[in-house]
């Protein structure tokens, strides 16, 4: 499974992550850092990724769009990359069922 991480994220979740959702990138480690929220959509759509964002856009892009790509939207404020990787872990089953699942679009988190 592939995660593709957006910039509000830390770079390191996607090597911290790797035991369970291998593949997965940071949008540094795919030169997107700097891109607008359309080329992440984009690249995630045509590289098989799920994005995860603590981004609304994202979540209101599939909302309007459709998948591919799905969307996992991280609902928390200020917190550390060690909670994040720890909210992926817990829910490593939903991200799994959201990839499976052809009617799910998203998966919020809080």
């Amino acid at each position: 499974m592939k995660l593709l991480l957006d910039q509000n994220l830390s770079p390191f979740l996607a090597s911290r992550l790797a035991d369970i959702f291998p593949e997965s990138a940071h949008v540094q480690d795919v030169g997107l850092d700097r891109a607008d929220d359309a080329a992440v959509w984009d690249y995630a759509r045509a590289n098989g990724f799920i994005i995860v964002s603590k981004d609304s856009d994202f979540h209101e892009r599939s909302v309007y769009l459709g998948a591919p790509p799905k969307v996992v939207w991280i609902r928390r404020g200020n917190c550390s990359t060690d909670a994040i990787e720890q909210l992926m872990r817990v829910h490593a089953g939903d991200v799994t069922n959201l990839l499976t699942d052809d009617a799910a679009r998203f998966l919020i988190l809080i």
